[in-house]
């Protein structure tokens, strides 16, 4: 109540009026200046140690957003990592099919020189045989009335005459070439003799040419007088 207040009041100047004859207004002027000093000292170092705390707080957030970075650029190296490392692998993979694809044309290389050094061998032989075959030309000619000409391809045409005794000029006619495995094929003849896969077979057998000439020209005689 306001009463109260008042005595309340009162009894605060009295304690004051006590404490001022006990200890005198200078003794109190002193501890009043202290209490001032501490409280300014305390206000002091509250502002000093608030400044501190809030420095260390930015420095707790700035170490975090920093471990953060670090995190993530540890990811980042660790993720790169595996690409290089995916790199390196699929380096090593075309390197390993670059050897594989060189080994093979080189391969295919040496394959095919000897495919080239077997045909020559048999165009050499091929030209050999035609040589020999053309050389014995006039052989042919005069025993067994037989005109032999160079056609393309490399093949030889072997003209009979005079076998038909009816019409000597008619013509009897072969083909003849060298297949790739160097044996003798005809490649025609007219008119047909049903003999002639047979004569074919028994000169690659015996090699004997002119025999083979020789028993052709018998078929066509026989052929003749049908």
């Amino acid at each position: 109540t306001e009463d109260e207040i008042i005595l309340f009041e009162r009894e605060m100047k009295e304690f004051w009026t006590k404490l001022k004859s006990i200890y005198g207004t200078e003794q109190i002027n002193q501890t009043l200046a202290l209490r001032d000093s501490c409280k300014e000292s305390i206000k002091v170092l509250s502002e000093k140690w608030s400044k501190k705390l809030k420095e260390g707080d930015l420095m707790i957030d700035k170490i975090q957003e920093y471990s953060n970075e670090i995190l993530q650029q540890s990811q980042r190296i660790s993720e790169n990592q595996e690409h290089l490392t995916e790199i390196k692998s699929n380096l090593n993979q075309e390197e390993e099919q670059k050897k594989d694809l060189t080994d093979s044309i080189q391969e295919l290389k040496e394959e095919l020189m000897k495919k080239k050094e077997i045909i020559s061998s048999k165009n050499k032989a091929t030209k050999e045989r035609m040589e020999r075959l053309c050389k014995s030309k006039v052989l042919f000619e005069e025993r067994l009335g037989l005109e032999i000409r160079r056609i393309h391809n490399e093949q030889l045409q072997f003209i009979f005459r005079h076998i038909d005794h009816k019409d000597p000029d008619k013509p009897y006619v072969f083909t003849l070439s060298i297949n790739e495995q160097g044996d003798y094929e005809v490649t025609s003849c007219t008119p047909p003799l049903d003999c002639i896969a047979e004569l074919q077979l028994k000169v690659r057998e015996t090699n004997n040419f002119s025999a083979f000439v020789a028993n052709i020209r018998k078929a066509f005689t026989a052929l003749s007088y049908k």
